[in-house]
């Protein structure tokens, strides 16, 4: 029985990927995209800007309509602000629960099976490009859920946004010791040599990033005790990059913070009250810094449905001026900063609601917008394919109803219309026309 277990599954691994890879699709027509202005990620504001759109990515960009080509579908768009799709690089997007009246989401989450977690995760996809993120960078799941995502994604499958992942993040032991066979739980590591082990594992089951998690903190937990020393971090760095991964390292605190830039991380995540000696060191080494403030006032607002103990309300109230003043110190001295939302449970579409905070940092509109761009895009390794409106970039547009230049608010409330790999995913330009 064991054997034909096995051969079932080696079946399953080898056959049903290239099954999915081998589905026939029909062919896209080539369209345009006619929008009032567009911001095209790169610093030009185009009047009257015309995106010719040809088998999922951009094939000019002109304000001619004489360039658009016989029989091309049009998408008349000329009431609206056009935008490159927008990148979230922090996200959770299998932790997706409803709100249940009488049942915290923390439980829900804990109970959820698999199959069911990852089908419910549909709902927060689709809220997600309705923000107008048409990318993430997803930083953990259970049972490597977000590989089956991505992938369901990728073979179109499910409707949702570009996926990059990395598994499960790696994390100290925390658990004590029980009498019996306890296999250990995924990503826990702990010396070197499990560092070394954990990371690899991820890579073979196929992440496109490796996660650890430098320091305590989550939920309404905002303590940032280091966890992992500097020669872990150091060989979790190395490791990853041998194999042509980055990393994205968790600090709440400090000192995990200072350790991973050191060590040579890619991007650090939440990272509040860094001296200014990490800061610089940030700089010097062009490592990115996703600060993820606005996802603590999603607890805060949410916190008794979330279910976390008395207390938190004081604890996230004193951590949030502090992870913005850390934020605004940090894009002062000229550190790289990518938009990340941190979003989990119900907070799939408020993604882009970080923008808002960068603007209270000190950065205009159009900064902001960088962040879930161009920056977004380059920290990803993708600066030649996504965050920008450019000829051989992948399709990826949004419409929103404004001047997001002059309101970053636009951004956070106003997104009217999507597509994403040159398919409309997202249409609310008719409701709007009808009102």
């Amino acid at each position: 029985m064991k054997i034909v277990r096995v051969m079932l599954i080696a079946w399953i691994v080898i056959f049903v990927p290239h099954a999915f890879g081998q589905a026939k699709v029909a062919p896209q027509p080539v369209r345009a995209v006619l929008f009032g202005k567009l911001w095209d990620g790169h610093g030009k504001v185009w009047t009257g800007a015309i995106v010719i759109v040809e088998a999922g990515k951009i094939r000019s960009v002109t304000t001619n309509t004489s360039d658009i080509p016989a029989g091309a579908e049009v998408i008349d768009l000329s009431n609206y602000t056009g935008l490159p799709g927008l990148i979230d690089v922090h996200t959770h997007m299998t932790m997706y629960t409803d709100e249940k009246p009488g049942e915290p989401m923390l439980k829900q989450l804990t109970a959820n099976p698999p199959a069911v977690e990852v089908f419910l995760a549909r709902k927060g996809a689709m809220r997600t490009l309705e923000s107008g993120v048409t990318t993430v960078r997803d930083l953990g799941a259970d049972q490597y859920m977000d590989i089956a995502m991505r992938d369901l994604i990728d073979h179109r499958e499910m409707i949702g946004p570009r996926m990059f992942v990395v598994g499960y993040g790696l994390y100290i032991t925390s658990t004590p010791y029980k009498p019996g066979l306890n296999l250990p739980a995924g990503g826990i590591a702990d010396g070197v040599p499990e560092v070394l082990r954990a990371v690899r594992q991820q890579i073979a089951a196929g992440a496109d990033w490796i996660k650890m998690y430098a320091s305590t903190g989550t939920d309404d937990d905002v303590s940032g005790f280091e966890t992992y020393n500097y020669e872990e971090i150091k060989a979790a760095v190395d490791t990853a990059h041998q194999f042509g991964k980055k990393i994205a390292i968790h600090s709440y605190g400090p000192a995990g913070a200072r350790d991973a830039v050191r060590a040579g991380t890619d991007s650090v995540e939440h990272a509040t009250d860094m001296d200014d000696a990490t800061i610089q060191d940030m700089v010097k080494r062009g490592t990115y810094y996703v600060p993820t403030i606005d996802h603590n006032r999603y607890y805060l607002d949410n916190g008794d449905k979330i279910g976390y103990a008395p207390g938190y309300k004081e604890r996230l109230q004193a951590f949030i001026p502090r992870n913005l003043e850390t934020a605004r110190r940090a894009f002062k001295a000229g550190v790289k900063i990518a938009m990340g939302s941190d979003a989990i449970y119900t907070m799939f579409g408020e993604n882009t609601r970080e923008l808002g905070w960068f603007v209270k940092a000190g950065m205009t509109p159009e900064q902001a917008l960088q962040t879930a761009t161009t920056n977004a895009a380059a920290l990803l390794g993708k600066e030649k394919e996504l965050g920008a409106v450019v000829p051989g970039y992948l399709a990826d547009l949004v419409a929103v109803d404004g001047d997001p230049l002059a309101d970053i608010n636009v951004v956070l409330n106003n997104v009217k219309w999507v597509m994403t790999n040159g398919n409309v995913v997202v249409d609310k330009t008719k409701t709007a026309a009808g009102r």
